[in-house]
């Protein structure tokens, strides 16, 4: 199992945010951040923005924000944002399935039983849980902000 680039860049993108509420951070900041395309980080942005996770303010002294506090960001309900239209498996796929032995085959039912026990773990966890005292990941973006800020002076 691999997690898509999104749901990768989507919960680096949130805790970069956690770690810097209230303040406003811009996309390409986040990006830089997160050793990601701008272009990339912008689509991501673009989705938690429409499903209420964050808030994105345009012009001068814009930029984007939570929307919530990251005790009520659900990391299975980011996951299950970026994951759940992508299936598992060809034979979860009903519209692209050409699997001869999807008929007569368990392994579609063992493989969904799976998938929930996995989003049922992450459901257990909040973007808080990720953020609050991490003091080792406050320090990366710390030190990215510091090289920013040197090489916008110099």
């Amino acid at each position: 199992m691999r997690l898509t680039m999104r749901t990768n860049l989507a919960m680096r993108t949130l805790m970069h945010c956690a770690t810097h509420a209230p303040e406003m951070l811009r996309t390409a900041d986040v990006a830089r951040a997160c050793n990601a395309s701008f272009h990339h980080v912008a689509q991501v942005v673009n989705k938690l923005e429409s499903e209420g996770f964050l808030r994105t303010t345009r012009g001068r002294g814009g930029g984007i924000t939570l929307a919530k506090a990251p005790k009520d960001i659900a990391v299975g309900r980011i996951f299950r944002l970026f994951e759940s239209d992508l299936p598992f498996a060809e034979c979860m796929d009903t519209a692209r399935n050409t699997c001869p032995l999807a008929g007569a085959c368990r392994l579609q039912g063992m493989l969904c039983e799976a998938l929930g026990a996995f989003y049922a773990s992450l459901d257990r966890y909040v973007l808080a849980d990720l953020v609050d005292g991490n003091t080792a990941l406050a320090a990366i973006f710390e030190a990215d902000r510091a090289q920013q800020d040197a090489a916008t002076t110099a």
